[in-house]
């Protein structure tokens, strides 16, 4: 039998950071309930670097704008940490940076086994 991705997010503690409340709400919401530990939600850039700082996280939802700002900062923060993060946005994905472009892009609103999936790699390992 197949393990639904939401499982990956089990223990895992995961930043989301969304400037739509509801939205922010409903995916803390779908985190909790697949046994992850949310951070935040944060809505805007300050919030969020003080969070990568001062917590320990396992992955990030980024919102890419984010009451009047990009979250770009935040990528990078999280990346210099090494820590799996993924966009979730209803922009068009040319706003994101060149350097970003390896980075999963999930549409709003999201879909979480989509992002368990970007961020956790599930992908079959092919053995030889």
């Amino acid at each position: 039998m197949k393990s639904s991705a939401i499982e990956l997010f089990a223990g895992k503690r995961i930043l989301i950071v969304e400037d739509e409340y509801f939205l922010a709400d409903e995916t803390r919401r779908k985190l909790e309930k697949a046994g992850a530990i949310v951070i935040g939600p944060v809505a805007g850039v300050a919030a969020a670097l003080e969070l990568v700082e001062n917590e320990e996280i396992d992955a990030a939802i980024l919102d890419v704008h984010l009451e009047g700002e990009f979250v770009f900062p935040v990528a990078e923060e999280l990346e210099r940490c090494d820590i799996p993060f993924v966009f979730a946005t209803a922009f068009d994905p040319s706003v994101i940076p060149v350097k970003f472009t390896g980075f999963a892009l999930c549409e709003k609103p999201t879909e979480l086994e989509k992002i368990a999936e970007a961020l956790f790699g599930l992908r079959p390992v092919e053995y030889h």
